[in-house]
């Protein structure tokens, strides 16, 4: 199952002509989740991948560069006629911001599903699940994100099943459901299994127990990096992040590749990344149409595909160039 991250909006709390607001869109197999939904959200898909048939929206915090593209995305979606249904998550304090668009964008054809998160719920899909993870912000009842793919089978010998006896063909796939097939148990012939891949988006935060111990060994971790390291101590009166406090976090979690977002229009990016690398060497800092891409571990490393490196009709379709790009 395909699992990328596509970076619509990678500024912090105020666009610039290079970084929207924050929005992040997960893909994961057939699926579409958006992460925040800042204001100009919808066109930032429409001038990229397109603007897809959302199947859930999940708001991190309630400060507006992080949800105020909502009321525009729903009304788009009704004047196209849209009849499936749609759930929006966040924390407590979502019905009422909800409740309070309604007169904005009016009524809608399709169901719409306001649902607030209650500690750890964790929301099922096909596959993976999504669980809400406390975060630290000021003023805000803040959420992190992690998206969790259920485990996998172990590997199937086969070579070892066909000379233990079993025929190629449909007893393989007897072994693979747990069958004992010709006197072979499933677990002679099949590894243990596999970890599902992860992917953890932070919204806005400073430095956070809760999100190291959820981002453990993660594959991606989306971190916010508002501020570079001597204005630590304006990230810690705004319940921000600097670059360094990020990376020290990813560090700490071993995960595979830190990814910097919420960039303060104060810098251009790759700053904040060499801060980030002098601590955690795998960093990216994702430019808005940025992707990164998840393989299965056994298949290589998450890879970083700049939107410059797609052709200009992959640009205009939303298909993706295969080159992956590791500096700015």
């Amino acid at each position: 199952m395909d699992l990328s991250v596509f970076f619509a909006g990678t500024g912090g709390s105020v666009p610039s002509p290079r970084r929207g607001l924050p929005s992040i869109l997960v893909r994961f197999g057939g699926d579409r989740l958006l992460f925040d939904c800042g204001e100009g959200t919808q066109r930032q898909l429409l001038r990229s991948i397109g603007l897809a048939d959302l199947d859930a929206i999940f708001i991190t915090h309630f400060h507006a560069d992080h949800w105020l593209g909502l009321p525009g995305m729903l009304k788009s979606f009704a004047l196209r006629e849209r009849e499936q249904p749609l759930a929006i998550y966040g924390p407590k304090g979502l019905r009422q911001i909800m409740d309070s668009l309604r007169f904005v964008y009016g009524r809608l054809p399709y169901e719409l599903g306001v649902i607030e998160l209650d500690g750890a719920q964790t929301t099922r899909f096909d596959g993976y699940a999504v669980t809400p993870v406390p975060a630290s912000h000021r003023g805000a009842s803040a959420v992190s994100y992690a998206i969790v793919e259920d485990p996998r089978p172990g590997h199937f010998d086969a070579d070892l099943a066909q000379q233990l006896g079993v025929t190629p063909g449909p007893d393989f796939g007897r072994l693979t459901r747990g069958e004992t097939v010709a006197g072979v148990r499933p677990e002679q012939v099949i590894g243990e299994q596999r970890q599902g891949r992860k992917v953890l988006i932070s919204g806005d935060t400073s430095p956070c127990e809760a999100i190291a111990i959820a981002a453990h060994e993660a594959d991606l971790l989306v971190h916010e990096a508002t501020f570079a390291e001597q204005e630590s101590e304006r990230a810690r009166q705004t319940g921000h992040s600097t670059a360094r406090q990020a990376a020290e976090l990813a560090r700490a979690a071993d995960v595979r590749m830190l990814a910097l977002t919420h960039i303060s229009t104060r810098y251009w990016g790759g700053e904040l990344r060499e801060e980030a690398r002098a601590v955690f060497a795998n960093t990216q800092s994702p430019r808005d149409f940025d992707s990164i891409e998840i393989p299965f571990p056994e298949r290589g490393a998450p890879q970083l595909i700049r939107w410059q490196t797609r052709r200009p009709s992959d640009q205009a379709t939303g298909e993706q160039d295969t080159e992956a790009v590791t500096a700015s």
